[in-house]
């Protein structure tokens, strides 16, 4: 895939607005656009006013021509989870088609439906075959395009809805974690001459057999960066149930701040300790070929987080954000060396996380696997391996963390000050990482939070956790760290 240079950088004013009247298309360097589009007019049904906020396009030579109004959206399982919330993506798509937009729009499968497909498999088999198990998951993301172009149909506009091999999205042969080799957008282009938007299937491609194969968990979203890729634009935006990337999961810490813009390899750091706003593999292309991503939510028109080539100068503190895993299975074997497991594991497509030895024990994780993978993998290989489904993970991230080992020690003796006893330390350039009890994973979250002072001010603990978790500022939470610290130090 081939993408055009970029001249020009994203102007940051997320409040300036197009007020020209009658003017529908954009403006270079255009910070926000008000839509004030009426769905349903055409059809006399309800009306739903949407005011949307529109990517801004720097770049005048893309490959799809100047002043390009093609625009990409990739829309998560939680934002099309449900008929209702299909229809309200749809409206925004209708909205943006009668502002003069060209859109493209990458569905995930809806809600759960993917891993009601996986628990399926593994009923009918303990290690289905991986060709007929991308056949299977491939539909979730069908369902949910066919029922969008339906809906923009519905409301009286035009879609057509395109699977990945009809998109042209071509990959190597390996199924339930294909790697993408190259992408061919001319049946989306055709489709956007007609006028109409296009919905493309997400997670998934062709093999040069012309099978279907499966880009791994989360693959809808380097579906969408590749697809913005291919037709030469430098941004893409990424809709989910969360407003942006914050310094924690804000569903879990409260006061956690929104960042308003991150490095590449920050996000990448962020999305393979847990944070489920991107798949990495998606950061790692657009970082390849110079896309920007704005994750933002479905739910409202507000500015999110953009993911941007360097890290923001406003952004130096010490630690960025704090992301986490509910569950981070930790596997156990015996009489096997790591390079026997390793290679079980890659047969299956499955990616090893952190391996260490215990005796004649290998303990190993595998991030993003099911259970059941792993298991088909070394059964296959003839290796029994013991399931602990008890632990989680928590991670600091920030550039540079690993040259920071008091940062490492601070965490260590902070959860150690509450009960929390690490199983497995992982340390990488930016992030570090603590596997840790399940039943520990919210407490040390938002502990850790409070103490590099990550937040803006105060906020309520939950009922839950009022018994182990006393509500306190970041300065607070320092000062019986460092009460506590001195036993340790002796």
């Amino acid at each position: 895939m081939e993408t055009a240079d970029r001249e020009a950088t994203k102007n940051s004013d997320a409040n300036s607005v197009v007020t020209t009247e009658g003017d529908h298309s954009l403006s270079a360097g255009t910070g926000v656009r008000y839509s004030p589009s009426t769905v349903g007019e055409a059809d006399g049904s309800s009306t739903v006013v949407i005011q949307d906020v529109y990517p801004r396009f720097a770049n005048d030579r893309r490959a799809v021509g100047p002043q390009s109004s093609i625009v990409v959206w990739k829309f998560g399982g939680t934002s099309v989870a449900d008929p209702a919330r299909l229809r309200a993506a749809a409206e925004r798509i209708v909205v943006a088609q009668r502002d003069g937009l060209k859109v493209v729009a990458v569905l995930s499968a809806m809600g759960s439906s993917t891993n009601d497909l996986v628990t399926m498999a593994y009923t009918m088999s303990e290690r289905p075959l991986l060709r007929e198990l991308d056949v299977l998951l491939s539909v979730g993301e069908c369902i949910s395009c066919a029922l969008a172009s339906m809906a923009v149909n519905d409301l009286g506009s035009h879609a057509v809805s395109l699977t990945g091999p009809q998109a042209g999205i071509h990959t190597d042969g390996q199924h339930g974690n294909a790697q993408l080799a190259d992408l061919y957008p001319r049946r989306i282009l055709d489709a956007l001459d007609t006028g109409a938007a296009v919905m493309v299937t997400g997670y998934q491609g062709i093999s040069p057999a012309g099978d279907v194969t499966t880009l791994g968990r989360g693959g809808s979203d380097t579906s969408a960066v590749a697809v913005a890729a291919a037709l030469g634009l430098s941004e893409c935006d990424i809709f989910t149930d969360v407003p942006g990337v914050f310094t924690a999961d804000p569903r879990l810490v409260p006061d956690a701040r929104k960042l308003p813009a991150v490095s590449r390899e920050t996000m990448l750091q962020f999305a393979a300790a847990g944070a489920a706003v991107l798949q990495p593999r998606a950061v790692e292309l657009a970082a390849a070929h110079d896309v920007d991503i704005h994750v933002r939510s479905s739910f409202t028109t507000d500015v999110g987080t953009w993911i941007l080539e360097e890290e923001p100068l406003f952004e130096t503190a010490v630690v960025t954000g704090v992301a986490h895993r509910e569950r981070e299975t930790l596997y156990a074997v015996r009489d096997v060396s790591p390079a026997a497991i390793t290679a079980a594991l890659a047969h299956r497509g499955v990616a090893i996380g952190t391996i260490g030895r215990d005796g004649q024990s290998l303990r190993f994780t595998a991030p993003d696997s099911e259970d059941a993978a792993v298991v088909a993998a070394l059964s296959l290989a003839g290796v029994g391996v013991d399931v602990h489904n008890e632990f989680g993970s928590v991670s600091l991230v920030s550039a540079g963390i690993a040259r920071r080992p008091d940062v490492t020690a601070q965490a260590m003796l902070a959860l150690e000050c509450h009960g929390i006893e690490p199983q497995m330390v992982t340390s990488a350039p930016s992030r570090v990482c603590f596997l840790i009890r399940t039943d520990a994973v919210h407490h040390a979250v938002r502990l850790l939070h409070d103490l590099f002072g990550l937040q803006n001010g105060h906020y309520a603990t939950p009922t839950e956790d009022r018994d182990t978790y006393a509500s306190r500022t970041g300065s607070e939470a320092r000062r019986e760290f460092e009460s506590c610290a001195p036993q340790h130090l002796q």
